[in-house]
């Protein structure tokens, strides 16, 4: 593919990876990158093969923004402080005796479920470099486990009107959770919607 043309099919193989605004971005870059080298004397396949070669493999400009992307680190954020909000509320569910509340076999089912879907979301989102997987995945994920936050806090309230320190601790690490949550979701928005 001479010249132009090769920058065009080098900007369609990263289109299928990222949003379009990054694309636009990285047009201008490479565009900019291909001018500099005609302006150094190449020809214009010369001067495409370049700007190309300087940019990189799309496959590596498409993980690095993957990696970038503010889902990624929400995903590892939340999974690194999950263990600790799942003792608390494992504390507070036994010295409760949650077993004896009388509460529909749903409410013990749903939240285990939506725990595991909500871990295996963000797991996807702190480990892939496929941009639109982290994304889809660590807002998906974050939006799980917020959720997941809320109903297991009214749940028990409703469950159990008697609540003991154990269940005071769960409610308060997952109201923290809570607020970590919607601070990394804020950035997530942010690179969806194109404004970063």
């Amino acid at each position: 593919m001479p010249g132009p043309g090769l920058i065009a099919g080098y900007l369609d193989a990263l289109s299928g990876q990222l949003p379009r605004q990054v694309i636009d971005e990285l047009a201008d870059g490479l565009d900019q990158t291909y001018r500099r080298y005609l302006g150094l004397g190449l020809s214009p396949d010369a001067a495409a093969e370049a700007a190309v070669a300087e940019f990189g493999a799309p496959e590596l400009i498409a993980a690095e923004f993957g990696r970038a992307h503010p889902a990624r680190r929400a995903g590892r954020t939340l999974l690194g402080i999950g263990p600790a909000v799942g003792a608390c509320w494992a504390a507070a569910l036994i010295t409760g005796r949650a077993w004896t509340w009388p509460a529909p076999a749903a409410a013990a089912i749903v939240p285990g479920v939506a725990l595991l879907a909500a871990v295996a979301l963000l797991a996807i989102a702190a480990c892939s470099t496929r941009y639109r997987s982290v994304g889809r995945a660590g807002l998906a994920g974050c939006l799980g486990i917020a959720a997941l936050d809320a109903s297991m806090i009214i749940i028990v309230i409703a469950a159990d009107p008697a609540i003991g320190r154990a269940a005071l601790a769960a409610m308060a690490a997952s109201a923290a959770r809570l607020g970590l949550s919607a601070r990394l979701l804020r950035p997530i928005f942010a690179w969806s919607s194109g404004s970063c």
